[in-house]
């Protein structure tokens, strides 16, 4: 305690210099708190997306890469998934529900307004497999999904944007030129990865199909009956699809688990790459702790002698040294960590929609951090200090 006390004491006899050191590790601590408080919070906001569809749902999709590249290119290739494959995959022990999905855009036209967006086509069970309530109405008629339909069910936002506070059911919309009748209104979902479900459109698949021009799935999701039985499914989905497809995989099974371990894995490399960046103001940081407390043993060389000549042994000359180190290192730490934390509840308070979320580890890593910054800074001067000569040190002026 008392090394401590003479450190904070040598400190405040040097105010500019000692703020100075602090403020480097002080920012530094500072960007590592908001960069990791935004990696983690991206991470819990795209887990949170994902798992609101539950976490029995896979999916597949046409293409698959053979050699180098993309599908398509470099020796890559792509083939069709139509209707008559998703229809297929209901004979497969252990799936629940299933969604074949075409998407576009287009332009919706109802209540004497338009707007351009994403348009879904997709089979009835939307929402038992997608986890997707309607708000008011019905869904989409269960009948045979290659037949086209004269219906459509509407996100809450887009409902709101056409028709205003009016209702919406009954109403007739226009999407790519063709009437449609509005038969349901979807609960909120909000978004997934950009893409804002409640202002779409959902349109029978083969409706779809044929205002798009195209005779391919996007996508077939497919609702597992509980999650023991995924990779059971999946093996059935690739074998069934392989004979159906002359004995070729040209296509990609994505489970949710794997979705998310992907997702995870490159926003904990993309975290971690951020913070190394943040981390060199600390390596900024220590390298003015190292500079200063240099200075400072040259101008207290008669103090060292001083201390030595009272019986202060080397190593505790040099601990003296190396808590002043310390202690700087700390303050900076501290004052790092508490403008980070202030910095992410203003952020929270302007920007709800921001995702931030400061973890615990990375508070401690950030002590942890300006600790080490702290002993490596003040090794060198420390050691310094011990090495000189008492009685040459009180001969200096």
């Amino acid at each position: 305690m008392e090394r401590i006390l003479f450190a904070l004491k040598a400190l405040v006899g040097h105010r500019l210099r000692s703020s100075l050191s602090a403020l480097g590790v002080a920012i530094g601590v500072a960007a590592v708190i908001l960069l990791t408080s935004l990696g983690e919070g991206t991470r819990d906001s795209v887990i949170s997306q994902f798992t609101q569809f539950g976490t029995d749902l896979l999916a597949v999709n046409p293409g698959k890469v053979k050699t180098f590249g993309m599908p398509g290119m470099l020796g890559g290739t792509t083939h069709k998934l139509t209707i008559d494959d998703s229809e297929a995959l209901r004979q497969i022990p252990g799936v629940k529900s299933l969604v074949p999905m075409a998407i576009g855009q287009a332009r919706v036209e109802g209540g004497g307004k338009g707007r351009s967006v994403f348009i879904y086509g997709v089979g009835h069970e939307v929402p038992e497999t997608w986890q997707f309530p309607i708000g008011q109405g019905r869904f989409l008629p269960a009948t045979d999904p290659r037949r086209k339909g004269a219906t459509a069910v509407l996100g809450p936002k887009l409902s709101r944007e056409l028709f205003g506070e009016a209702q919406a059911l009954g109403r007739r919309v226009r999407i790519a030129g063709a009437g449609l009748l509005v038969v349901g209104i979807m609960e909120p979902k909000g978004q997934l990865l950009g893409f804002d479900l409640d202002d779409a459109a959902y349109v029978p698949v083969a409706t779809a199909m044929d205002l798009f021009n195209v005779e391919e799935l996007n996508e077939i999701d497919v609702l597992v009956e509980n999650a023991d039985m995924i990779p059971s499914v999946v093996e059935g989905i690739r074998a069934l699809l392989i004979e159906r497809h002359r004995g070729e995989e040209d296509f990609s099974i994505t489970t949710q688990a794997e979705m998310l371990d992907t997702f995870g894995r490159i926003l904990g490399i993309i975290t971690v790459s951020v913070s190394g960046i943040a981390a060199v103001s600390l390596l900024v940081g220590g390298m003015g702790i190292l500079t200063i407390m240099w200075i400072s043993v040259t101008e207290r060389t008669r103090e060292i002698g001083l201390l030595r000549s009272l019986g202060v042994t080397p190593g505790g000359i040099s601990r003296l040294f190396l808590t002043e180190s310390v202690v700087v290192a700390l303050i900076g730490g501290l004052a790092g960590i508490a403008f980070g934390l202030s910095v992410a509840a203003i952020a929270r308070l302007v920007i709800p929609t921001m995702p931030l979320k400061t973890p615990l580890t990375a508070i401690v890593a950030a002590m942890v951090m300006s600790l080490v910054v702290g002993i490596a800074s003040g090794w060198l001067p420390a050691r310094r200090a011990a090495r000189m000569d008492p009685i040459e040190a009180l001969r200096e002026e």
